[in-house]
């Protein structure tokens, strides 16, 4: 009975069904151990991710689910053995809470790649309750997978770093691109996209676009910076390019053809793939043997990754595009989403939203 009482309760927004649809949902908010940190959850910002986790579209999400994984907020309680934060901090949280601590990736702190790494939402923790995601009043969090933010950097410009920030910039790291000089290409200007664009750039990177229509190309190379821009269908300029890039980061999450994209890349050029696609693609092996050209893939980056790139944004005064919406506009935010009817991130304003209407 005494536990029962000591029970927190928390409000969030959750999905209850594959129709996608956000409402009001209370639910059970663990209480703080000896390596966990409360947050008070004031930002957290709309990945793709989420539109497909909510809709079911991979075929395996849990229902009630508060989604949210760019998750920005003050510390207002740490547990007996928290040594890294302490109350009044400002700091984020990711898209994972939870790895095992012992099998090779671990070992290395490359927790993304761990088997039994624990998602923050549509997910089981290992005291065997759904966890739930940054669309809420509060989370509790294990110490390690909490990042402070930079003192200075806005918590809504912090937010979308948390994943569209590192899926981007673990890939530059861990393959030794973040040399000044390269040429680069970003494939799809969406939410990962744009901070492609931007991280690339800051790296003193050649940046190309290639995106399938010309709507974005004002906002490319004037706001974001970028050296060109291409339509991916443009056979002309498509040519003009070939055999120029050290790489191509694949920010697309829809089934699509490779060998375009293939045949960009220098000798040793790599095709980063990011989108998360559920048919299998295909090319030819000539357009990689004859370049010996890479397929690889790169998934969001690990804690550390994740620290640098803040201060890595930080030094450079990178900060994201965005569109700050309230909790009673998601569903809507949700819907332009889908359309990529946003430029180039939704952050909803938790804190100023009444989760409970």
């Amino acid at each position: 009975m005494g536990q029962m009482e000591a029970e927190r309760k928390t409000t969030g927004w959750a999905a209850r069904d594959p129709s996608g649809v956000l409402s009001p949902y209370t639910y059970t908010l663990r209480e703080t151990g000896p390596e966990d940190v409360n947050i008070r959850i004031m930002c957290c910002g709309i990945c793709h991710t989420d539109l497909h986790q909510t809709k079911n579209d991979l075929g395996m999400s849990n229902y009630p689910m508060v989604p949210g994984h760019e998750v920005v907020g003050e510390v207002v309680e740490v547990g007996s053995s928290v040594s890294k934060f302490t109350v009044g901090d400002i700091v984020g949280v990711g898209c994972l809470v939870g790895c095992c601590g012992g099998c090779s990736p671990c070992e290395r702190d490359l927790e993304q790649y761990c088997p039994k790494k624990i998602w923050s939402y549509n997910d089981v923790y290992i005291d065997g309750q759904p966890t739930q995601g940054g669309f809420a009043k509060a989370t509790v969090v294990h110490q390690k997978f909490v990042v402070k933010i930079p003192e200075g950097m806005a918590v809504e410009q912090a937010a979308p770093l948390l994943c569209a920030g590192v899926t981007v910039y673990s890939p530059l790291s861990h393959f030794g691109l973040k040399r000044p000089g390269l040429r680069g290409g970003i494939l799809g200007l969406g939410g990962v996209g744009h901070m492609g664009v931007k991280i690339a750039k800051a790296m003193g990177h050649h940046v190309t676009v290639i995106s399938s229509s010309n709507k974005k190309r004002e906002e490319a190379l004037q706001d974001l910076g970028a050296d060109d821009y291409v339509i991916g269908s443009d056979e002309s300029k498509m040519s003009e390019l070939a055999d120029s890039l050290d790489y191509v980061i694949d920010t697309v999450p829809v089934h699509h053809a490779l060998e375009p994209y293939l045949s960009l890349l220098k000798l040793d050029g790599k095709l980063i793939l990011m989108g998360v696609i559920s048919q299998p693609l295909q090319f030819l092996t000539p357009l990689l043997m004859l370049g010996r050209k890479v397929i690889t893939g790169s998934f969001i980056g690990s804690m550390k990754e994740t620290e640098e790139m803040l201060e890595f944004c930080k030094e450079k005064g990178l900060s994201s595009m965005i569109e700050v919406v309230k909790m009673d506009y998601v569903n809507t935010a949700f819907e332009r989403l889908e359309k990529n009817d946003v430029r180039y991130r939704f952050v909803v304003d938790v804190e100023g939203s009444n989760l409970d209407a």
